[in-house]
């Protein structure tokens, strides 16, 4: 019997309260659509790299930070180039904004909570 099972790769999205809450109001299945000027969505590689986002940044800016992780089709991936974004582990996938409905539809699973800041 063959296994139908979908290869899948992990991704982390640092976020603040505001979009986390809207990712729970999508049911903690999707990413929800970027504003004007959030051209793209852009999910991480390295979970590491996705704390000292949520830490750091969002933390100061939003007073909580939050680490997701979610797993998403791989063949789907191969259509977004990792991004390196400084440091060898400060690795990003770039998604266009009108491509943020699809990738969505490419997630498998739900998207979990990891780690949250205050």
């Amino acid at each position: 019997m063959q296994n139908d099972r979908r290869a899948t790769t992990p991704l982390w999205r640092p976020t603040g309260p505001e979009e986390l809450d809207l990712v729970r109001d999508l049911g903690w299945r999707a990413w929800p659509p970027r504003l004007p000027e959030q051209p793209i969505f852009y999910p991480v590689l390295d979970e590491d790299y996705a704390i000292k986002i949520a830490r750091d940044w969002n933390v100061k800016h939003d007073g909580a930070g939050f680490v997701t992780r979610f797993e998403v089709d791989t063949a789907f991936l191969t259509r977004y180039p990792v991004q390196q974004a400084g440091g060898r582990t400060i690795l990003e996938l770039w998604v266009p904004a009108e491509e943020l409905d699809e990738f969505n539809a490419h997630i498998v699973g739900k998207i979990e909570l990891v780690h949250e800041f205050h």
